[in-house]
């Protein structure tokens, strides 16, 4: 236990984000400590305006307290009047010192940087070491970072509130835009273009089986058509290909060289943000959201029997590689005792961070070496034991020797023909034998295995056993799968280490970006949006231009640029922009409109395909004089992952709306009046039974336990598989209110959660 001090009446408060990371750091601390949580930020501009000063050319922004967290501020009140010192030790990254101040502010101190009953507390791991060092050099909140962070959500406030209402003319009012997801759409929407618009084009390769040797010692290899005459070979059709095969089975060939050498590869530094997101849905397929959530809780502390709560790793919002030099002497200790030294190389192993990271936290590794997976497996979800598995091994293998390949490069020439044979084989594993990187589509598996034999030999005669043509066409690029983006994101310098699982969530919730498998798909309104976003703003939803952003809110956290100068820089250009898109909103709305050959019924004019709320449908031309409207689709296919086999005649079943809602039909009603409720996925908690959608008797959707009269489990708001953080209850109910806005309450022990706080 940490000393509160030697006068038992001195009382702090220590303030961090999370109850998880409170009841961790409780128990590290003496009785003089009160540790309580702020549940993520406790104040933000205001939702029904736009919150900054434009008028005064100041951007100040016009911060309100949150009203979902009215319960909290109260108590964190009542705490710090008991209390000498405020300890405030939110996460060490500009949000996490933006809610430091925020919550100073609310607790009645105006400029809290500078006063010394405010100290800041940062550390990269939540052990009881780490905390109390921490303690021991407590400084100041970082006004710097307090005003990057600020200018990030101004930034963000005034792209949004000011775009938003655009897309809700040209198409719907409900859509939203932002500063850098919209960059991200805009990515995955090209490379959904460039697809579609590729044209396969048809290559042949021609392929050998050679063999050589003495008689009764032959050996056979494979080989590769490499070179005609000095240049690279290029069929494009079977009958070229034909001509070549024809050519080359003429020709008497010979081993005219063979190349060995020796190839290492080393081993990748331990994770950063980018990579354990990237890595985890490779090798586990999580998506990154799930990746931070499982991240987060082996940070701020899992329950070990006879130890309490233990954070397993250091805090994973980082993207420098940096190590502790204790954390890398401990690692080749355990390299040495359980592989051996040759797996040990003889120095540590030392990373260099990409141009432009921040190197406040080291990379993302294990805060103690003497719980490895196994013994933390009896602790852990499945899903919380494989993450951490996967950072344990990685780390260890960071500090590991590198793997030994024996290359092998072999020509075979025959006339004006050139054949080419490569293979590789392991000579000593090294870090292998630990770790491997999964990879992407485009990547490929990275080292092969395939040995050629041995006994080939420079000069020595081969006999052409086999020689065909096989026909291939050009790929077009992959779509982007969730590792791929955040890669992709990261290199552009869009976004920072703690918004890449936000981005992607974003436009997965938004219905801009869909899923199919793996990959990450736009979808008909995501295309729509990205291209009057790009159309109206082609600047500002620029790749360069958004990360040339990223850059002026790093120089103000590095105080070598001011956050007045770096907003007035960005506004002034946009503001031109907005005023020029208003112009020409009219016109890219009628540019969105589909002709078709269908006819009003009521008018006689040509119908059109327009946006709604609910998608596209059926609208007369001659709006508004004639608002005839008409589904565009009689039907709609049952979504996944309900079951959609009709109870009565096992056919297929179609979503259809009646007096109580959407339910679940027969697709050969009248003949088959089989039904079924409209089913979400999701488990009543009560009695385990599904939850489905339902409508009141005054037009209201609600969701219900189908296990109704028996268990009457209901709720208005839509219910979302996470516990409460406040109670553990096994769902919250996701709303949106005029006075909370979005949100998240707890059915059973009615607390308000900030979606920002999960």
């Amino acid at each position: 236990m940490v000393k509160s001090s030697s006068d038992s009446s001195r009382k702090a408060l220590v303030v961090v984000e999370s109850p998880a990371k409170a009841r961790t750091i409780e128990q590290y601390l003496g009785e003089g400590f009160t540790v309580r949580a702020s549940m993520g930020h406790v104040r933000d501009l205001p939702r029904k305006e736009l919150g900054v000063d434009l008028d005064g050319g100041s951007f100040e922004p016009k911060y309100v307290a949150i009203r979902s967290k009215s319960k909290i501020v109260s108590e964190l009140r009542k705490a710090a009047e008991k209390a000498d010192m405020i300890y405030l030790a939110t996460d060490h990254d500009r949000e996490g010192e933006a809610i430091a101040w925020h919550v100073a502010v609310l607790l009645g101190e105006k400029d809290p940087v500078g006063n010394p009953r405010y100290r800041r507390l940062t550390f990269n791991e939540i052990t009881r070491s780490a905390v109390t060092a921490a303690l021991d050099r407590a400084s100041e909140i970082d006004w710097n970072k307090v005003e990057a962070q600020k200018a990030r959500r101004v930034l963000d406030r005034l792209v949004g509130y000011q775009v938003s209402p655009l897309l809700w003319r040209a198409l719907y009012r409900g859509l939203s835009a932002g500063r850098v997801q919209s960059v991200a759409l805009r990515l995955i929407c090209e490379r959904g273009g460039e697809i579609e618009a590729f044209v396969p084009q048809e290559y042949w390769t021609l392929e050998a089986v050679f063999t050589t040797g003495a008689e009764g010692e032959e050996v056979t290899y494979r080989a590769t058509l490499d070179k005609v005459d000095g240049a690279d070979p290029e069929p494009g059709t079977e009958e070229e290909a034909a001509e070549l095969v024809a050519a080359a089975r003429l020709q008497a060939y010979r081993i005219t060289s063979v190349e060995r050498r020796k190839r290492r590869r080393n081993p990748q530094p331990p994770f950063i943000t980018s990579t354990l997101q990237q890595e985890a849905a490779r090798k586990l397929g999580y998506p990154a959201r799930k990746t931070m959530a499982l991240a987060q809780e082996l940070y701020e502390g899992i329950e070990i029997s006879g130890e309490g709560s233990i954070g397993l790793i250091t805090y994973m919002r980082t993207d420098s590689v940096r190590v502790a030099s204790e954390a890398v002497e401990a690692a080749r200790k355990v390299i040495g005792a359980e592989y051996g030294k040759e797996y040990m190389p003889a120095k540590p192993r030392h990373y260099r961070s990409r141009k432009g990271s921040q190197d406040a936290h080291e990379a993302i590794r294990p805060t103690g070496l003497n719980r490895p997976p196994s013994q933390a497996k009896a602790y852990l979800s499945r899903d919380q034991f494989r993450l951490y598995e996967l950072i344990w091994k990685r780390f260890l293998a960071s500090q590991m020797t590198p793997a030994d390949f024996e290359a092998t490069t072999v020509l075979t020439t025959g006339g004006r023909f050139v054949f080419k044979s490569t293979g590789s084989v392991m000579i000593f594993p090294g870090y292998l034998a630990l770790y491997r990187e999964g990879y992407d589509e485009e990547n490929g598996p990275g080292e092969g295995e395939e040995e050629l034999p041995s006994a080939l030999t420079e000069g020595a005669e081969a006999g052409l056993e086999e020689l065909t043509g096989e026909q291939h066409f050009t790929k077009p690029p992959p779509r982007f799968t969730e590792a791929s983006l955040v890669k992709e994101l990261e290199q552009d310098g869009i976004g920072r280490p703690s918004t890449y699982a936000q981005i992607i969530s974003l436009l997965l919730d938004r219905k801009y970006v869909e899923r199919d498998r793996k990959s990450l798909k736009p979808t008909d309104l995501g295309r729509s949006v990205s291209e009057i976003l790009v159309d109206l703003f082609p600047d500002i939803f620029q790749v360069e231009f958004t990360a040339g952003m990223e850059d002026e809110l790093d120089k103000i956290e590095s105080g070598q640029d001011e956050y007045v100068s770096v907003l007035e820089s960005f506004y002034v250009p946009f503001s031109r922009d907005l005023e020029d898109a208003k112009t020409r909103l009219k016109e890219i709305k009628e540019g969105l409109q589909e002709k078709t050959e269908e006819v009003c019924e009521e008018c006689g004019r040509p119908m059109v395909i327009k946006w709604g709320r609910r998608g596209r449908f059926l609208a007369c031309s001659g709006f508004p004089e004639c608002k005839n409207t008409r589904s565009l689709e009689e039907e709609e296919p049952a979504p996944a992952p309900v079951d959609v086999n009709c109870p009565e005649c096992g056919s297929e079943m179609v979503v259809r709306n009646g007096r109580y809602g959407r339910f679940l039909a027969c697709r050969r009603y009248p003949e088959c009046k089989g039904t079924r409720p409209m089913l979400i996925g999701i488990d009543c908690p009560e009695c385990g039974e599904p939850l489905a959608e339902k409508r009141s008797r005054k037009g209201r959707i609600f969701y219900g336990c189908t296990n109704y009269p028996t268990c009457k489990f209901a709720s208005w708001g839509v219910p979302v598989n996470r516990a409460c953080p406040v109670c553990s209850y096994p769902i919250l109910v996701e709303k949106e209110t005029r006075s909370e806005g979005r949100h998240f309450s707890c059915p059973k022990c009615k607390s308000i959660i900030d979606p920002e706080s999960l």
